[in-house]
């Protein structure tokens, strides 16, 4: 609903008034306006007035410019409806009523509007508790706007609690703001809350087309739609946007005047830059961005676009229906559509991830087109790499001896990948008839080696004495502290288990007889708590002794020591650091072992299981990609 009649033009008269921006000649003045985007509170609305149930307090909360002071205005209309047939709170508000002109123009003596922003202090609000006590002079409810709540001070909140909860009946609080979270809990207890929600592109756009009609001015239906998105679910903020359009193209709405008042880039070329990039050809990249940067497009806005019409891919991959948005263009609808089908959802998510890190990069830099530069050379550089699971599938192939050469990026402008060695793939060692035919062929091989996992009697204990031929059986065999570990973990003893492994260091044992040596930050308990529990689970008296010599590693010690000799094997195997050297970024986390059991013990064992994040377990060095 307009101030004015729909034949008012937009532009002032040599003789009228004024000029009014759109965001308040076009403020809604009912209802029936609030429609547009904010069904559910005006249908809670509605309800609530049909029966009664008027609420004391209202909290109505959501983004700058969806319509929440609006809304508080409307709603205090409806609660003091008045015309000479309707005498009663209503939220059919078509006729203008006694009272309406004046509420909406925030003018009425019975509805008292507060900026909480510059009122926060608790004097404003004995101001208001001291008035609630009088009677609307000519309205049916005293009505207390107050705006950006939030912002009132502690006290204040504090001494507005009580009215709050138990006011007269003739006055009803409406508060609105934009930082819920920062409005006390018990404030909130005491009011209605409507979380007024974001205005969606497809709303806006019709809002927009209908308002330009009314103002006689001819429009793009794309540039309406670049508009929607500029406004990001704001009603104001998009039409503040659409006054500044009408302005800069001289009474038009037109795709380029608005693309060059927004510093956007064409959508079209966008969709172009993508192509270029999930290609992987680099200097088409380059040469796209250079011809839209000159063409007067920021380059963070050219990075953010990427990004959007990235995730729009991502999202008609999995929702068909999104393609038919009306706030998007033709080019994005059904270039978008082939994408989604073509490009996978790995490649889609590295490109996401790679853009959400280039764009602050760009921002911040003080070469932002640079900064852009370099994002898209990682993008495209990435596009012709090999997936992690793909990698370790074909690292896989070679260790496996199926001559697969692992693909990486050609480094050039996007063109074909190269092979991991460019003449032949490395290989690993396998059984020794592979072996000689990859010497007599002359290829690189590598010298993969297992390395045996040491069974728990293994580790270096200390002195395990022989067990006298008279000395008590116990239930449990008693060897090692790893044994000792294993009952722990048996009888749920997690806690003994942690400080066994952390502290205890073994000097002697033999049946009933324990010797140790604790470090000096080692809790005094242990002894007692293995004698008591080994008596427990063996079923024999034990005699644990605190020793001065100073006995073996640790089992996490030991553990630690055998861990980084694998690494240290698998960092010197040429096999492994020519993967390295082809996939920066790559490092070793682990090397696992796994042993087959074989029909014969003189074959030699399986390679090391290459495992990635992904989830694949394959022959080789375990390695993150």
């Amino acid at each position: 609903m307009s101030d004015t009649g729909p034949t008012q033009t937009g532009q002032s008269g040599s003789g009228g008034g004024a000029y009014r921006v759109l965001a308040r000649k076009y403020r809604p003045k009912d209802f029936s306006d609030l429609m547009v985007g904010q069904e559910p509170m005006v249908r809670t609305l509605t309800n609530a007035f049909e029966t009664g149930r008027i609420a004391q307090a209202y909290m109505l909360t959501g983004v700058r410019g969806v319509g929440k002071t609006t809304t508080a205005r409307i709603l205090a209309r409806a609660l003091n409806y008045k015309t000479s047939e309707i005498d009663k709170p209503t939220i059919d508000l078509r006729v203008p009523g006694e009272h309406c002109q004046a509420i909406m123009e925030g003018r009425h003596v019975d509805v008292i509007e507060m900026d909480a922003a510059s009122h926060t202090g608790i004097d404003d609000i004995r101001e208001i508790i001291e008035q609630v006590r009088y009677r609307p002079v000519s309205a049916r409810y005293k009505v207390y706007i107050i705006d950006e709540v939030h912002m009132l001070s502690t006290q204040a909140f504090n001494g507005l609690l009580k009215t709050l909860e138990e006011p007269p009946e003739h006055v009803k609080f409406i508060f609105a703001t934009t930082e819920i979270r920062k409005v006390p809990i018990t404030v909130l207890s005491r009011c209605q809350r409507f979380d007024l929600r974001r205005i969606s592109a497809a709303d806006l756009v019709h809002l927009f087309s209908s308002i330009l009609g009314k103002e006689g001015v001819d429009f793009d239906s794309d540039a309406l739609a670049m508009v929607a998105r500029a406004a990001e679910g704001s009603a104001r903020d998009g039409l503040s946007l659409l006054d500044q359009a009408i302005a800069h193209g001289g009474g038009r709405v037109e795709i380029e005047t608005v693309r060059s008042m927004l510093g956007l880039a064409d959508r079209a070329r966008i969709v172009d830059l993508f192509e270029h990039v999930v290609r992987g050809d680099v200097t088409a990249a380059l040469t796209e961005f250079t011809a839209q940067y000159e063409a007067g497009a920021n380059p963070v806005v050219v990075l953010t676009d990427l990004s959007d019409f990235t995730h729009l891919v991502t999202r008609i991959k999995y929702i068909p229906e999104a393609s038919e948005d009306a706030s998007l263009s033709e080019v994005e609808r059904l270039r978008g559509a082939e994408f989604a089908k073509s490009v996978a959802v790995t490649t889609l998510s590295r490109i996401w991830q790679m853009l959400l890190k280039g764009i602050p990069e760009a921002e911040n830099s003080s070469r932002p087109a640079g900064a852009a530069e370099m994002v898209l050379i990682r993008l495209t550089h990435a596009a012709n790499l090999p997936s992690p699971e793909d990698a370790a599938r074909r690292v896989a192939e070679i260790v496996n001896g199926g001559g697969a050469a692992v693909t990486g990026p050609s480094g050039g402008n996007g063109g074909p990948r190269a092979s991991l060695s460019q003449s032949a793939p490395v290989m690993a060692r396998g059984t020794d008839s592979g072996n000689a035919q990859r010497m007599q062929s002359g290829q690189p091989t590598a010298m993969l080696q297992a390395v045996p996992s040491p069974a728990p009697d293994a580790v270096p204990v200390g002195r395990v004495e022989a067990k006298p031929a008279d000395a008590p059986q116990p239930k449990v065999p008693v060897r090692s502290l790893q044994d000792i570990s294993d009952l722990c973990t048996q009888n749920r003893d997690p806690k003994l288990k942690a400080l066994l492994r952390s502290f205890v260091r073994l000097v002697k044992l033999e049946p009933g007889r324990l010797e140790i040596n604790l470090p000096p930050d080692a809790p005094k308990s242990i002894v007692g708590d293995l004698q008591r529990r080994l008596e427990e689970w063996t079923e024999i008296r034990w005699m644990v002794i605190l020793s001065r010599e100073a006995g073996a590693k640790t089992l996490a010690e030991a553990e630690s020591d055998m861990r980084e000799a694998r690494l240290t094997d698998a960092r010197s195997d040429p096999d492994v650091a020519a993967i390295l050297a082809q996939f920066p970024g790559a490092r070793i986390t682990d090397v696992r072992v796994t042993l087959k059991v074989e029909d014969t013990e003189d074959e030699a064992p399986p390679p090391a299981v290459v495992e990635t994040e992904e989830g694949d377990i394959l022959p080789g060095d375990d390695i993150e990609f």
